[in-house]
């Protein structure tokens, strides 16, 4: 039986997932009112995953992401602020307004990129594992990506070479069951799609997207082996998505008894209500912990409104390395 987190770390684990949670339904708000430019892509209902994945890495740690990336962002500690500036199109976001959704960054977190490429975040991931093996340090790499991207070249190709080099990599396959509007049965030949894992002689392991601490457990197990010098894990997490798969999408392709089904499986309010069932939060604590989340998602939307567009000369900055 799995060892139960300590009671901070169960703490640490749900206010990552509200943060998420109440950060992307402001954004679906914020789209809905046609404040936001472009195309955003929402994480809700899978909280569960990049919360589970994130919290046991350190800051030195790196992840790649996927055009569905905020979660990603929030779970590894990226900020409200510069994340929504960034949604804007401002020049205080984290890509200097250049990014938007699908190409939040910040290095400085370790956080590599979201990536709106299916299945980049692959060999992006592998470099970042190959530079931590060449200088010997212990920093692992977590490649995000979603069911339509283990169908791609890219994903096969970094997966034969972090195998074959032992690379200090993990790749999490968030299976909410659509590439974009087309159900994963349809797509694939296989149910388990960890079980590509075998051909390389990965180790692949298949757990509830919706059981946070079930998560955790598995990426701590990977990020030990990836540490010792066990090479890459393939983790597989059955999630599902709330949303379609862009904010706006009529979603004709779902069945209308999948998303009640799906919601009494949610990863946020059930984890929520076992934390204050086990005496670990009390309502009064919770509260605490959300009110503060909304106030500081408040404070960033403010700052996203206020701050300047980038000038036009922006568009120049950045495109060379300016040092070798």
């Amino acid at each position: 039986m799995a060892e139960t987190p300590a009671e901070a770390t169960r703490v640490e684990l749900l206010r990552r997932m509200e943060r998420i949670r109440r950060f992307e339904t402001r954004v679906g708000e914020l789209f809905a009112d046609n404040e936001l430019p472009g195309f955003v892509h929402l994480y809700l209902g899978t909280e569960g995953v990049a919360a589970g994945t994130c919290e046991p890495l350190s800051e030195d740690d790196y992840i790649t992401s996927t055009h569905r990336g905020h979660g990603h962002c929030i779970a590894k500690g990226l900020e409200f602020k510069p994340m929504v500036a960034e949604l804007y199109g401002k020049e205080t976001g984290y890509c200097g307004g250049k990014g938007g959704s699908m190409h939040i960054a910040d290095v400085t977190q370790g956080m590599l990129g979201a990536n709106g490429i299916t299945a980049s975040s692959t060999p992006i991931g592998g470099g970042a594992a190959l530079a931590s093996q060449i200088r010997g340090n212990d920093n692992v790499a977590v490649s995000y990506l979603g069911d339509g991207a283990t169908a791609q070249g890219p994903y096969h190709e970094a997966l034969h070479l972090a195998a074959t080099w032992e690379l200090p990599q993990i790749y999490v396959i968030e299976n909410n069951h659509y590439g974009e509007m087309t159900n994963t049965e349809v797509q694939h030949p296989v149910t388990d799609l960890v079980k590509q894992a075998d051909a390389y002689d990965l180790p692949g392991v298949i757990v509830n997207g919706q059981d946070v601490e079930e998560v955790r457990e598995a990426t701590v197990e990977a990020i030990e082996r990836a540490r010792n010098g066990g090479g890459p894990t393939v983790i597989e997490a059955k999630t599902y998505r709330y949303e379609g798969h862009y904010e706006g999408d009529p979603q004709w392709y779902k069945d209308d008894e999948d998303l009640p089904a799906w919601r009494t499986a949610d990863p946020v309010e059930n984890y929520r209500d076992e934390l204050l069932d086990d005496g670990v939060l009390t309502e009064d604590e919770y509260g605490e912990i959300t009110d503060e989340i909304d106030a500081n998602l408040e404070e960033a939307v403010a700052f996203g409104r206020d701050s300047p567009y980038p000038d036009p000369e922006a568009a120049y900055e950045g495109v060379y390395a300016e040092e070798i």
